[in-house]
């Protein structure tokens, strides 16, 4: 809960440190780095289609911190078909000027540009634009919906913790990107772990700063995740179920003046979050062999995870029309269709009947 105020009578939060002298966990380093490694070598990363699907779950996760109650599903409906769920308004213009902020950021990470008070100003105009508020105080009017800096102090909680006076807040954001830049040029796309350290830090310093009076943990996780974009890592997602302790490692870490405990909740959150991407790939695998018998050969045909998954929901519905599957298996719509015609193909299916009143036929 934040409360806007002079902040008189609070504990400004400590000053920030960048990478202030952090020992990190060699075990959870080392568990991290294999996981990213099979994470790799089963060619997961090839089986999601990153600039939509994986996106959509960023965004539909950090909105959910936020209080939104969009489902990955109905994200899904609303980006690309532009079908709204019976979710209140707010909430979906949450979502929709999110989308909006992480390609315009992630095409800021593809080219490489260097970070800047105006670059994050602009993100964060894209991520406000139709739920943010105007702003008249006695020093002076701003928009978080323009994306404009606070200019009014920021308390985190009833007789809690104040964050930096609003007067220091363009300087240190000034600072912040300072700090950014010359980090990035001394890492490589082989160095993941510090790659990933370097964006756990930027998203701490940042909502650390809090520089605007609306939007700063959305803020944070997309700035987070364009460090991670342009080093071709895996994108972390803060995941929704986990929403109370992310926010207690960030809010403990700014009270100490120390980001050691959000740091090891980020690690230790992203590594949970590949261990279970990487069971639910085995398990998918244990399905990739179905025993579909040939009448005169009688051995079996194999089957992509993906194409297993589209088998089973035409084999449980014949009637079911590809934007059915789509909704169902959560894959894209061209994957669907790729998956369906290598199905025909092997004589798997049939089609009978026109695109809109044919069923399928299954042959095996």
């Amino acid at each position: 809960m934040f409360q806007f105020g002079s902040g008189e009578g609070d504990r400004e939060l400590p000053p920030l440190s960048f990478f202030g002298g952090i020992e990190y966990n060699d075990g959870m380093m080392s568990k991290l780095e294999n996981l990213i490694k099979e994470y790799r070598e089963q060619g997961i990363q090839d089986q999601i289609d990153y600039d939509k699907l994986y996106l959509y779950s960023i965004i539909t996760h950090s909105t959910a911190v936020e209080g939104s109650t969009v489902t990955e599903i109905e994200n899904q409906l609303l980006f690309d078909e532009g079908i709204s769920p019976n979710k209140p308004i707010e909430e979906q213009l949450m979502n929709l000027d999110l989308k909006n902020a992480y390609e315009k950021g992630f095409e800021y990470a593809g080219e490489q540009q260097e970070y800047s008070v105006e670059m994050l100003c602009t993100l964060s105009a894209l991520v406000m634009k139709n739920t943010g508020s105007e702003y008249k105080t006695i020093s002076g009017d701003f928009s978080s919906a323009n994306g404009e800096l606070r200019r009014i102090n920021v308390t985190a909680g009833r007789g809690g913790k104040s964050y930096m006076a609003w007067q220091k807040v363009s300087s240190k954001l000034e600072e912040f990107c300072e700090w950014i830049n010359s980090e990035r040029k001394s890492l490589t796309k082989s160095d993941a772990t510090k790659i990933y350290q370097l964006s756990f830090m930027a998203h701490y310093n940042l909502a650390t700063i809090h520089p605007w009076a609306d939007g700063n943990g959305r803020m944070s996780r997309l700035v987070m995740n364009m460090i991670q974009y342009e080093f071709g890592v895996i994108p972390v997602i803060v995941r929704k179920e986990c929403r109370i302790d992310y926010i207690k490692s960030l809010s403990e870490s700014q009270g100490a003046g120390n980001a050691e405990e959000f740091l090891d909740f980020m690690f230790e959150h992203h590594g949970n979050n590949l261990a279970e991407r990487i069971e639910n790939h085995r398990t998918s695998l244990q399905d990739d062999t179905l025993n579909l018998k040939n009448d005169t050969l009688n051995d079996t045909i194999k089957l992509s995870a993906k194409e297993s998954t589209v088998y089973e929901a035409i084999k449980a519905d014949c009637n079911i029309s590809i934007n059915d599957i789509v909704e169902k298996t959560g894959f894209s719509r061209p994957t669907v269709t790729r998956a369906i015609a290598r199905l025909k193909e092997l004589g798997i299916i049939s089609r009978s009947g026109s695109k809109k009143t044919g069923h399928w036929i299954i042959q095996k």
